[in-house]
């Protein structure tokens, strides 16, 4: 690993954040272990979805990735050199119960207990999250989230989890991004498990709310640790000012937002008619009651804002009799993903959560935020440099509009980074790099960015 790199000419600002807030960095199980064949592991629907011709865009699998399986402890170094307070990783759900049901893998646990131990003595706390994206492959055989008792087996595996760890982890998030499964992977087809079911991939959004509330239940019956979910959230912007436009807005926060937000904070799902439904799919009494039950965080995801059009004639998502059609902003600068760089909706998103969800939102945390560009390495593995001025102003930007969100009113107690080191990136396999750390695919060697000394004064900075 070559050594960190001095802080760029972007000095941070020094304006601090409340007393105790949480920075850190963020990472998930599938796109930096690899290994997957190895401990008894088992298959994930992303193992199947990587091995389908023409799914992932330049034909990689995530048997190497990061290599943090094995390379772990340089993994806990660089946190520990950031000065991170925090470590949010995921675990393996097919790693430690390889088929979704039965007995815990006695190897899958060892691995997640020399990671938390080693977090714990570089005095970084673990932040799990039970479920991020990789359901083992018999569960999807079974159905995957169309079949309500995956929300069951979830919680089982949660038990599991909790028995082994729970003695060292104080806090847990419950589920990754339901969104993006339920419109990704079942509705549009462009992630595992690969479904294009559209306005009949609703139930896998219930299904998924409902291992929430019974893996916070899991969790409570354990302990007294701090327990939430991360949702993944965009800010809607109508395309125009035309009404048609603004119902399309609408429309498309009810979806992407609010059906994943308000059973959580208000314990009742939206209102539906709009789609032509009396009822969320797969509803069943006393379903509400378990996934509002009260959490003690909430995650957001933000990455960038979405503009929002009424559906264009003969498109695919007019043909599905949706009434909304995501559009391209103009003039505004764009990660390497291509994703809008526009901070300020990152507060005018904060606020309204505040706003909207009152005395029913949790004290918020930021559990990803950050940009992919096209890194290179100059100079060589030990001795290189990746000068990657461009995610330090998003990242310098994004930061910002935390704090100014906080100053108007919403409270945000931590921030964690997307993401620690470069890794697998799902459909986009290696393509893009989100990383503060460079990393070379073919060898795991890791290569701080400039980004990384900028985060590390960052959060010296703000803790004043």
């Amino acid at each position: 690993m070559a050594d960190a790199p001095t802080t760029p000419d972007r000095s941070p600002e020094t304006t601090t954040f409340p007393r105790g807030f949480r920075w850190g960095a963020a990472t998930a199980a599938f796109q930096i272990e690899g290994s997957t064949s190895e401990g008894g592991r088992g298959e994930s629907i992303w193992d199947v979805f990587t091995r389908t011709p023409g799914l992932v865009i330049d034909g990689s699998n995530a048997e190497l990735a990061a290599d943090s399986y094995r390379r772990y402890r340089d993994d806990v170094a660089l946190l520990s050199g950031l000065g991170a307070d925090d470590y949010r990783f995921s675990i393996s759900w097919p790693r430690v119960q390889p088929g979704g049901t039965g007995p815990a893998n006695e190897a899958g646990l060892a691995y997640y207990d020399r990671l938390v131990d080693e977090l714990l003595a570089a005095g970084i706390a673990p932040v799990p999250t039970l479920y991020h994206w990789d359901l083992p492959q018999e569960l999807e055989a079974a159905g995957g989230w169309l079949n309500r008792d995956t929300a069951y087996r979830l919680a089982d595996y949660a038990g599991l989890v909790v028995d082994r760890l729970g003695d060292r982890v104080q806090r847990w998030i419950t589920l990754n991004e339901p969104a993006m499964t339920t419109l990704q992977g079942y509705a549009l087809g462009s992630q595992a498990p690969g479904h294009t079911l559209m306005m009949g991939a609703l139930p896998t959004a219930h299904h998924q709310l409902l291992a929430h509330g019974l893996a916070v239940a899991a969790i409570r019956e354990r302990g007294d640790a701090e327990v939430g979910i991360t949702n993944n959230h965009t800010l809607m912007v109508p395309a125009s000012d035309a009404p048609a436009d603004q119902f399309a807005a609408g429309a498309f926060d009810l979806i992407y937002n609010r059906i994943f937000a308000d059973p959580v904070l208000r314990g009742a799902y939206p209102d539906l008619s709009g789609f032509g439904l009396e009822a969320m799919p797969g509803l069943e009494p006393g379903d509400l009651e378990l996934i509002g039950a009260p959490i003690d965080f909430y995650g957001i995801n933000f990455y960038n804002p979405t503009r929002v059009a009424e559906p264009a004639e003969g498109s695919e998502l007019a043909a599905a009799g949706l009434p909304f059609e995501p559009v391209e902003f103009e003039n505004v600068p764009t990660t390497g993903f291509g994703w809008p760089i526009m901070p300020e909706t990152f507060t005018e998103l904060l606020v309204s959560f505040a706003r909207d969800y009152g005395d029913r939102l949790p004290p918020i945390v930021i559990t990803e935020n950050g940009a992919s560009f096209p890194d290179e390495v100059v100079g060589g593995a030990v001795t290189g440099a990746v000068h990657d001025e461009r995610r330090i102003g998003y990242l310098d930007a994004h930061i910002a509009a935390v704090r100014a969100a906080i100053e108007q009113g919403a409270d945000v107690q931590g921030y964690y980074l997307w993401s620690l080191t470069d890794n697998f990136e799902w459909a986009e396999g290696y393509t893009q790099r989100f990383g503060l750390v460079h990393v070379d695919f073919e060898t795991g060697e890791r290569t701080p960015k400039d980004s990384y000394a900028w985060y590390r004064d960052r959060i010296a900075s703000a803790r004043g």
